[in-house]
């Protein structure tokens, strides 16, 4: 590896068991994911879940609100059962958790995990008996905790003592990043208090939500120097459409980058009825596009110039990568591997054999005004030229002809060299 590129070695932290996931300890890391149900809802809950777990999601958290919505847990996880859905669940809990978990006792066993935020566990007195009644029903139940501090809703008794503390310093920080502190604080102080409890350091993972790039850099880059406990990494209200598609995407690339994060939540609002499943496609194309994990075959497009007007590889790229999306859940389990496949579909002669001889099959399409010859590489190599109105037909039952010869079971797996 060139120095200076690639992804930094990923910090050792912590193993947790998550359900039958493992989140830390060297584990690659997982994508995660949060319905937006009312979870008293049953038949829409365990509908969301099976889509998003589907989707690709590995940890589903569930909001737990209310008596009604921790009453229907168990009923969804025995419904997704059932389905042969397995992806474990994490109860998000604000406010009066320690009631829930303590009043349905069902409800804390079908859990795998439980989100705390310290901000609002309990207030003045309370504060501590109501957060160890939550670390005191996981341990009960041996279940794993989150302990995650938010910028919405950060302890404010912590926030006015360094303020206040900070003041009297001889040089004091600014407001910011007195705040980065008060976030790292309220998680690692969490995390020794329920480590006090009883609850080991394998069942905790610690997060510090903010809504802006560079505090989230900021935080994470603070509270991995100073914790050893998985970390979850999430941008919290990135917005939506392309706005929190790249907010994340720059937060998350960053601290990923420096090697830091176990599981990752990319928080998109979505549209009116719009697909939740989308907010795990783009944690794992982040994941993907750095090269830290793989999901789905890519498939690399050129952008188009005044040299492709034509918008036949644009479609057959469209076509190409719906095919692969939509055909994943089966090919999984029919082709293994398949996942590190790579397509090139490019739109003129300029890059096109290059670009076509670097994937494992691409296919160099005509330009405007150039000769209707599409030359296809297969492995580096060049094995046919597509002619006529066929070529997009033709290419796309070569790729599948590509993938059965190369990832279908029990037949002999081509490697690097071959």
């Amino acid at each position: 590896m060139i120095q200076g590129f690639g992804v930094k070695t990923r910090q050792r932290t912590v193993g947790v068991k998550v359900g039958a996931v493992q989140v830390g300890g060297g584990a690659p890391i997982v994508v995660q994911s949060m319905t937006n149900t009312d979870t008293a809802d049953i038949e829409a809950t365990v509908r969301q879940v099976a889509a998003l777990a589907r989707a690709g999601s590995e940890l589903v958290r569930i909001t737990v609100d209310r008596d009604e919505s921790a009453a229907a847990v168990p009923h969804i996880r025995d419904r997704l059962a059932r389905m042969r859905v397995e992806v474990p669940l994490v109860g998000d809990f604000h406010y009066i958790g320690h009631k829930l978990l303590s009043d349905h006792p069902a409800c804390a066993e079908a859990l795998d995990k439980y989100r705390i935020n310290p901000g609002n566990v309990g207030f003045k007195d309370k504060k501590d008996r109501q957060f160890s009644m939550i670390v005191e029903k996981a341990i009960e139940h041996g279940k794993a905790v989150r302990i995650g501090a938010n910028w919405g809703s950060l302890d404010q008794e912590l926030l006015t003592h360094l303020m206040d503390e900070n003041a009297r310093s001889e040089a004091p920080l600014d407001a910011r990043q007195v705040m980065h502190e008060a976030m790292v604080q309220s998680c690692v102080l969490s995390a020794r208090r329920a480590e006090e409890i009883g609850l080991a350091r394998d069942r905790i993972i610690l997060s510090a939500k903010v809504s802006a790039v560079q505090d989230l850099i900021a935080v994470y880059r603070m509270l991995a120097l100073r914790a050893d406990y998985a970390l979850h990494l999430g941008l919290t209200e990135a917005g939506m459409g392309s706005k929190g598609i790249v907010a994340s995407s720059a937060a998350l690339g960053v601290v990923l980058q420096d090697g830091i994060g176990d599981t990752i939540r990319v928080s998109l609002t979505p549209e009116p009825n719009g697909d939740r499943t989308l907010e795990v496609k783009v944690a794992q194309e982040i994941l993907q596009t750095m090269g830290i994990r793989t999901f789905v075959p890519l498939v690399a497009a050129c952008p188009g110039c005044g040299r492709t007007t034509s918008t036949l590889f644009q479609e057959l790229a469209q076509d190409i990568q719906g095919f692969i999306h939509t055909s994943m859940p089966e090919w999984k389990t029919r082709y293994p591997g398949v996942e590190a496949l790579n397509v090139a579909v490019m739109g003129c002669i300029v890059n096109g054999p290059g670009e076509s001889k670097h994937a494992d099959i691409g296919i160099s399409l005509p330009g405007t005004g150039e000769n209707p010859a599409a030359p296809v590489f297969v492995d580096g190599q060049k094995v046919t030229t597509l002619r006529g109105p066929t070529v997009a037909a033709d290419f796309k039952a070569m790729v599948i002809d590509y993938i059965e010869k190369r990832y279908g079971v029990g037949r002999p797996q081509a490697t690097a060299a071959e």
